[in-house]
């Protein structure tokens, strides 16, 4: 089995925590009782950090999910059409007609000129 190690608060956390710690600090409070108070106000941030992620994970499957039903709403709304016409265009076989004829009536013109 793998063990899972908790994690430990970043270093940021700490020193924040720490500094919080001794800000608060009463007069003959000892080190270890800092300490102790340093390590709860960690426990009070990672706690936070973590309902802030949960938060914004929230909010983003939430959007997700309104950008689906707007998508899927549209295409009801709009139903691309499944017929595909095709229009042979006239221009270019007309050219085409042309051209050989010319290149027929430039023959002809070289065997009965000729």
């Amino acid at each position: 089995m793998a063990k899972i190690k908790k994690q430990q608060p970043s270093p940021q956390t700490q020193d924040e925590a720490l500094a919080m710690a001794k800000a608060t600090q009463r007069p003959r409070q000892s080190k270890e009782q800092t300490k102790m108070i340093a390590q709860g106000i960690e426990k009070g941030i990672d706690q936070y950090k973590k309902q802030q992620k949960a938060k914004a994970r929230e909010k983003d499957k939430q959007r997700k999910k309104e950008e689906h039903q707007t998508a899927t709403e549209s295409a009801e709304q709009n139903p691309a059409k499944s017929e595909i016409h095709y229009r042979t265009p006239w221009l270019p076989w007309a050219l085409l007609l042309i051209t050989w004829t010319g290149i027929g009536l430039y023959i002809l013109g070289l065997g009965l000129g000729g």
